[in-house]
């Protein structure tokens, strides 16, 4: 599961089952949910399973994995049963049995293979591709947009970086900060930790995070939760470049239209327009982690002024930066970590001192953060080199942060108490494989998890095995 999968996927799991029972009426939703959230294996049990009408012993379940993957398949149905997907029946002298939910299964079964007048996938409009809005103009209109949020971020527009670019609205600012991005001190915005982790991300991950941050403050602005999340995973079953029809959207997602164009994801040519376009920002939002990265290549290097692919910073081990971009955008992530002193049409230098990083550590970005930025984006020179970034550097930007450090806490859950080494492995085994797990003892069998609701299904679902075995 991608990383802009994992918080979608945990503000899905908050919702009520009748959340769910509505959100799968949708063929688009359940279309959605079945790319996006769920692992190959889960898949693989979901269309296995799509067309059978009785309950499926485990027994013939487990037939279909290996031996050696049990692990694996707890987790593949552990999470099918958190998304209300699969159902569990239990009958006395008989192994537990799993079915389908409905709607989910019916609903699936007619995004596969098409009918019926559900419409939710959209209505395109009749707009001729001459009079429209073409494919370039809708990445334009989205990059101006969203590097305008992230340049008001990172403070680019109060550096005199940027003379043109968007014009968020003050809804938009507001969730920002709502979401912890930026910390907004009478008319200073300062980017938080979150937040430069935040830019830091690709675009598909930077998106979902900004849509769960929505989604979290949807009831403030008296928006239904169903309305708003089926009306995300329908735009990501759009098609890049062909016009909708607004004729079908409920008062939630007429509204939901007006805040998406502010952030780049709809484009509208007035808030008065009967049609409405999805950007490529929209269309990815179901994409998997590979097709992202290869559907939207162009796009995301548009985004950034750069790709992974070809860096454009030098480090000398005297700490000077020399950096090959004139992006507005990647001068002030520069700006804010190093002391630029110099700037050239297509280049600007500075050096990083110990002013610099204990400032950017002040706004709450880690060393290590810095570092990554750094590496990933390192010129294709400095990659000829084993280490890539000079060891001195690394080493002075952590000793300057842990001067003012001596200690790191991390919020989480401490289990403990367990009768026997068997009982302890078993979930601590399994939440390292699910990548929470923070601290452990063997010796006085306890561990640390940093999220415990995966951790207490996995105990529960063993202690009903052993029930059903007694």
């Amino acid at each position: 599961m991608s990383a802009s999968s994992v918080r979608s996927f945990e503000y899905l799991e908050s919702l009520p089952g009748t959340v769910f029972n509505r959100l799968y009426k949708q063929p688009s939703t359940a279309l959605a949910i079945f790319r996006r959230m769920l692992p190959h294996l889960a898949k693989s049990f979901v269309m296995a399973m799509l067309y059978i009408t009785r309950p499926l012993p485990i027994t013939d379940l487990e037939t279909w994995v290996r031996p050696g993957s049990r692990r694996e398949q707890d987790t593949a149905v552990d999470l099918l049963e958190r998304l209300q997907i699969l159902k569990r029946s239990v009958e006395p002298g008989k192994p537990r049995s799993y079915m389908l939910t409905n709607p989910f299964a019916s609903s699936l079964r007619q995004a596969l293979a098409g009918g019926g007048n559900h419409k939710s996938f959209g209505i395109p409009s009749g707009v001729r591709s001459k009079d429209g809005v073409t494919i370039s103009q809708l990445d334009d209109f989205a990059r101006k947009q969203w590097e305008g949020v992230l340049g008001y971020m990172v403070g680019s527009t109060g550096i005199g970086l940027r003379d043109e670019g968007a014009n968020l609205s003050p809804s938009v600012k507001h969730l920002l900060q709502y979401g912890g991005l930026v910390d907004v001190k009478g008319r200073n915005v300062d980017i938080t930790q979150d937040g430069f982790a935040f830019v830091l991300q690709e675009v598909n991950a930077q998106v979902w995070t900004i849509l769960v941050l929505y989604l979290e403050n949807a009831e403030q602005l008296g928006m239904d939760h169903v309305d708003v999340l089926s009306f995300l995973f329908m735009l990501g079953s759009l098609e890049l470049g062909q016009a909708y029809s607004k004729a079908n959207l409920t008062e939630t997602q007429l509204q939901m239209l007006l805040d998406l164009r502010d952030f780049g994801i709809i484009y509208q040519d007035s808030p008065d327009s009967n049609n409405y376009y999805p950007t490529r920002l929209a269309t990815t939002l179901t994409s998997d982690a590979g097709a992202l990265r290869s559907a939207s290549a162009g796009f995301d290097s548009a985004l950034r002024s750069s790709t992974n692919d070809k860096g454009f910073v030098f480090i000398e081990t005297n700490y000077r930066l020399y950096a090959y971009t004139s992006s507005p955008l990647q001068i002030a992530i520069l700006s804010l970590f190093t002391r630029l002193s110099t700037r050239y049409p297509n280049m600007i230098s500075g050096k990083m001192t110990r002013e610099s990083i204990r400032r950017a550590i002040n706004m709450g970005i880690t060393g290590d953060q810095v570092v990554d930025f750094l590496y990933t984006h390192a010129h294709p020179q400095m990659r000829k080199t084993e280490t890539v970034l000079p060891p001195t550097v690394v080493d002075q930007i952590r000793l300057w942060q842990i001067e003012g450090e001596r200690m790191k806490s991390t919020v989480g859950f401490l289990f403990k108490d367990f009768s026997t080494a068997a009982e302890y492995e078993g979930p601590c085994q399994y939440a390292r494989d699910i990548g929470v797990l923070a601290w452990k003892n063997d010796a006085k069998r306890m561990f640390f998890v940093t999220k415990h609701e995966q951790i207490a299904a996995y105990l529960k679902s063993k202690k009903e095995k052993r029930v059903e075995g007694g």
